[in-house]
C-alpha cells in the first residue's frame, strides 16, 4: 500500500481537478442508481397497469391525460435522457481523468531526469543507461495506473457498492445480503494473484529492460557492427533476449487471463444465484418483475466496476513494481550543487594541487594512489602514460565527478570540497577526446559553453579553435545543423568544436584530453598556438599522446598503474627517466603507447 500512498501524494498541485473528477464520479454513480427505475416503471406501471408512487401518479396522469402510449414515450425518453446524461458525465470524467494522469506523468519524468541528472558520477558509469531511460520512458507511467486504474475506480465502486447495496436493502434484503456472497470469493481470489502477478511483473521489467539496453548497446556501437559485418550477430543476440522476454510476458498475460477468468466466474455465478432467488420472490409475489430488474441492473453496476479492477490487476502490479523502481531511483542520494556553508568559487585563479591522493572504485581495485604535484596559473601540465594509468582519472577529480578515496585536491589553497559544485564546475571547462554534440546548430554547441555568449564571442572562440575555417564553407555557416552526435562532421571537426566550447567559457582551469588526435599536422600546430595563448592566466591540463602536445608543456607527469612515477619539462625527463625517454623514441615516430610492441618495449624501462 505504500505504491498506493506514495502516489496520492502527487494529486495535491492538482486539488481543483480532483475535486472536479470527485464531483463528477458522485453525478456518474447518481445517475448509475436512477438509470433503471425507467424500465421499472415501464414494466411495472406502464405495462402492468400498477400505480406509481405519489406525488410521480399525479403527475404522470397530468401530462399523459391517461394515455399509455403517451406514458410509454415519456418514460422511455426520462430513460434515454438519463442514459445520455450519465454518459456524458462518464466521458467528461474519462477526459479529466486522462488529462490529469498524463500531467503527473510529465511531471514525474521530468523529476525523474532532473534527479538522474543529479546523481555523483560513479552511478553513470557504474549503472546502466537503458535502465534509466526505461525507468523514465516506462516506469514513469506507474503513478498514471495506479491512481486512474486502481485508486478512482475502486473509490468509485465502493460508493456504487454503498448506494447500490442501500436501494436493494429497501427493496429485498435477502438479495441484497445474496449479493454480497461474491465478496469473500473476490478477495481470496485476489489475494491468490496478487502475489504472484506481482513477482512475475518484476520479472518482465527486469528483462524489458536488458532487451532495450541490447538495443542501445547496438545501436550505439553500428559502426563497430556495420565494420565487422555482425548485423546477423547483433540480431540473434536481440532475439535471444527478446525470446525470454516475450515468454515472460506471455506468462504474465497468461497469469491475468486466469484471475479473469475466476472474476468472472464468481459475479457471473453471484448474478445467477441472486437472479434465481429474485425470480422465486417474483413467482412468491414478494417482488415485482420491474423490480427485479433493477436489482439486476444494481448487480451489474456493483459487479462491473469490480470486474474491470479485477480484469486490469496484472497492469495494477505492474504499476506498483514499477513505483517500486522509480522510488528506488528518487531515493539514490544526489550530488549537492551548493552545500551549506560552501565557498565561492567565482573568483578562483587556477592554482591546483594534489596532496597525496587516492581514488578506487573498490577496496580492492585502485585506480590512482599517493599522487601529488601543484600546477599555477599559466602552466600547460601534460599527463602522460598507458592506457590504464589512471590519467583520465586523475582529471576527473578536479571537477569532483568523483570524490578521493584518500588524499586531497586543493584549488587556490582550499579544499575542492568546500566549493559550491556547481560554481567550481563552472570554473573548469573539459575537452574530451571525442566531445559530444547535441541536437541544433554549430553555433549552438559552442555557446553550450557559456549559454548568454554574443554572436561575435561565438566567432572569436571559433577562430581560436579554428572552427572557422571549415564553417566559412557550409552555406549556413553557424546555423549548420548538427546531426546526432555530431554524426554529420568529421572527428576532427568535432574536436574543434569541442575546443570552441571550452574556450568560450573563459574558465581559470581548462582540461583537455588529447586535443588534437583528430587533427592534421597543420591543424595541430595552429591549435596549439592558440592553446599558448590561453594559457595565460589559466592552468591548462592535458592528456597527451602525441610528442607534439607535450614537448612544450611547463610540467610533464608521468603516469603507470595508478602511480606518479616521474614529473619535469621534457628536457628533465629525457635526461633522467629511462620510462619517458621510451616513450618519447615511440611518439616520435607516430608509434602509439598502446600497440602491443610499444607495451613490451616500454615495460622494459621499468624498474
Amino acid at each position: 500500500m505504500d505504491e498506493f500512498r506514495w502516489s496520492l501524494s502527487f494529486l495535491r498541485p492538482y486539488r481543483a481537478r480532483v475535486t472536479a473528477v470527485v464531483g463528477l464520479a458522485l453525478l456518474e454513480v447518481g445517475l448509475s442508481a436512477l438509470a433503471p427505475w425507467p424500465l421499472k416503471a415501464m414494466v411495472d406501471n406502464v405495462f402492468g397497469g400498477q400505480p406509481f408512487p405519489e406525488p410521480l401518479q399525479s403527475l404522470a396522469t397530468s401530462v399523459s391525460g391517461g394515455r399509455t402510449s403517451v406514458l410509454l414515450v415519456l418514460v422511455a425518453l426520462t430513460g434515454f435522457a438519463l442514459q445520455l446524461l450519465h454518459e456524458l458525465a462518464r466521458a467528461g470524467n474519462t477526459q479529466l481523468q486522462v488529462a490529469t494522469g498524463q500531467r503527473i506523468v510529465y511531471e514525474l519524468r521530468a523529476r525523474l531526469v532532473s534527479h538522474i541528472q543529479a546523481l555523483p558520477m560513479r552511478h553513470h558509469v557504474m549503472g546502466r543507461t537503458a535502465d534509466a531511460a526505461y525507468r523514465i520512458d516506462a516506469d514513469a507511467y506507474c503513478v498514471n495506473d495506479l491512481l486512474m486504474g486502481g485508486v478512482f475506480p475502486l473509490g468509485v465502486a465502493a460508493l456504487t457498492l454503498t448506494v447500490m447495496f442501500t436501494v436493494l436493502a429497501s427493496l429485498d434484503a435477502g438479495l441484497a445480503a445474496l449479493s454480497l456472497s461474491v465478496m469473500p470469493f473476490l478477495y481470496v481470489c485476489l489475494r491468490y494473484y496478487s502475489k504472484t502477478m506481482t513477482e512475475r511483473a518484476e520479472q518482465v521489467k527486469a528483462q524489458e529492460s536488458n532487451l532495450l539496453d541490447r538495443a542501445l548497446e547496438t545501436l550505439s556501437a553500428i559502426g563497430a557492427v556495420k565494420s565487422f559485418a555482425r548485423e546477423g550477430y547483433e540480431a540473434q543476440r536481440f532475439r535471444a533476449v527478446g525470446a525470454s522476454t516475450m515468454e515472460a510476458r506471455i506468462r504474465l498475460t497468461w497469469q491475468e487471463s486466469l484471475f479473469s477468468i475466476w472474476v468472472t466466474g464468481i459475479t457471473l455465478a453471484g448474478t445467477a444465484l441472486v437472479l434465481i432467488m429474485g425470480g422465486l420472490h417474483v413467482v412468491e409475489g414478494r417482488l415485482s418483475v420491474g423490480s427485479l430488474l433493477v436489482v439486476v441492473a444494481y448487480l451489474a453496476a456493483v459487479y462491473d466496476p469490480l470486474s474491470s479492477i479485477a480484469h486490469t490487476t496484472g497492469t495494477l502490479q505492474q504499476a506498483r513494481v514499477s513505483a517500486r523502481r522509480v522510488r528506488e531511483t528518487l531515493a539514490l542520494r544526489p550530488e549537492e550543487p551548493e552545500a551549506a556553508g560552501s565557498c565561492d568559487a567565482a573568483g578562483i585563479r587556477g592554482h591546483v594541487v594534489f596532496d597525496q591522493v587516492g581514488f578506487a572504485y573498490d577496496e580492492t581495485r585502485p585506480i590512482v594512489e599517493d599522487i601529488s604535484f601543484e600546477a599555477h596559473p599559466g602552466d600547460l601540465v601534460a599527463l602522460v602514460g598507458l592506457t590504464g594509468a589512471g590519467k583520465s582519472t586523475l582529471v576527473n577529480l578536479i571537477p569532483r565527478f568523483f570524490e578521493p578515496t584518500s588524499g586531497r585536491v586543493l584549488i587556490d589553497g582550499r579544499d575542492i570540497r568546500e566549493y559550491g559544485l556547481r560554481q567550481l564546475r563552472e570554473q573548469i571547462a573539459m575537452v574530451p577526446q571525442d566531445p559530444i554534440l547535441f541536437g541544433g546548430t554549430i553555433g549552438d554547441n559552442i555557446r553550450y559553453g557559456r549559454l548568454e555568449a554574443t554572436d561575435a564571442e561565438v566567432r572569436e572562440a571559433a577562430r581560436l579553435a579554428l572552427v572557422d575555417r571549415f564553417v566559412e564553407r557550409l552555406p549556413h555557416g553557424y546555423d549548420t545543423a548538427v546531426a546526432e552526435a555530431g554524426g554529420s562532421l568529421s572527428g576532427g571537426e568535432r574536436q574543434r568544436i569541442g575546443i570552441a566550447r571550452a574556450v568560450i567559457k573563459q574558465a581559470p582551469i581548462l582540461v583537455l584530453d588529447e586535443p588534437t588526435s583528430a587533427l592534421d599536422a597543420i591543424s595541430e600546430e595552429a591549435v596549439f598556438e592558440a592553446l599558448q595563448r590561453l594559457r595565460q592566466g589559466r592552468m591548462v591540463l592535458v592528456i597527451a599522446h602525441r610528442l607534439s602536445t607535450i614537448r612544450d608543456a611547463s610540467r610533464i607527469l608521468v603516469l603507470h598503474e595508478g602511480r606518479l612515477l616521474a614529473q619535469g619539462t621534457h628536457d628533465q625527463l629525457l635526461a633522467g627517466n629511462e620510462l619517458y625517454r621510451r616513450m618519447c623514441a615511440r611518439l616520435s615516430v607516430g608509434r602509439s603507447l598502446d600497440e602491443p610492441e610499444s607495451v613490451d618495449d616500454i615495460m622494459k624501462a621499468l624498474p
